[in-house]
């Protein structure tokens, strides 16, 4: 059915593709945070990519029709790669807002013992008062912060937004473990 030259020529077609949408991906989540730098190489390696393989797939299309299904499938699978990759790397800053009616008080300390920085504000909800904690945090940290915080509180209400621009953000003293640096740690 197919012959082994275009079989492997469809292989390299697809996996080229998911990386190098899977880079366009992560590069155009980092242009919208302002990373300019980053944005800039990946683009380098995005568009290189691309070029090889685009060149590649218009020379071979005419006797070789099913590259353009590796060609379609490729860039599918890139685009899930790239949101799954991102969301692993979690680069930027985001502000938490945690809405509760009563745990405000002992959530901020908790944050602030692990070195968290947290502003709280008393407000008015829909059933009486409120705190309302700002929490400007690394993506990475919301891992650990909201299991915490909703073991505080169950009812807890919170929005998560992304800060475009933030002058300084402290990291925080406490940040577990994750992946092959937890093995060590285990009780």
């Amino acid at each position: 059915m197919f012959e082994t030259h275009i079989l492997l020529t469809g292989l390299i077609v697809f996996v080229a593709r998911i990386c190098d949408v899977s880079i366009g991906t992560v590069r155009t989540i980092v242009t919208v945070q302002g990373r300019t730098v980053i944005a800039f190489v990946l683009a380098v390696f995005e568009i290189s990519i691309w070029i090889t393989i685009v060149s590649t797939v218009i020379h071979q299309v005419k006797d070789n029709p099913v590259l353009i299904a590796f060609y379609a499938f490729g860039y599918a699978t890139g685009n899930v790669v790239g949101i799954m990759v991102e969301r692993k790397i979690a680069f930027g800053t985001t502000i938490l807002r945690v809405i509760t009616r009563t745990a405000g008080l002992d959530i901020a300390t908790f944050l602030r013992e692990k070195g968290q920085p947290v502003t709280i504000f008393q407000g008015e909800g829909m059933r009486g008062p409120v705190h309302e904690l700002y929490i400007a945090c690394r993506r990475r940290d919301l891992k650990w912060i909201l299991p915490e915080v909703q073991q505080i509180d169950p009812q807890l209400f919170y929005v998560i937004e992304q800060a475009r621009e933030i002058r300084k953000v402290l990291k925080p003293v406490y940040s577990p473990l994750g992946g092959w640096r937890a093995i060590d740690n285990r009780k």
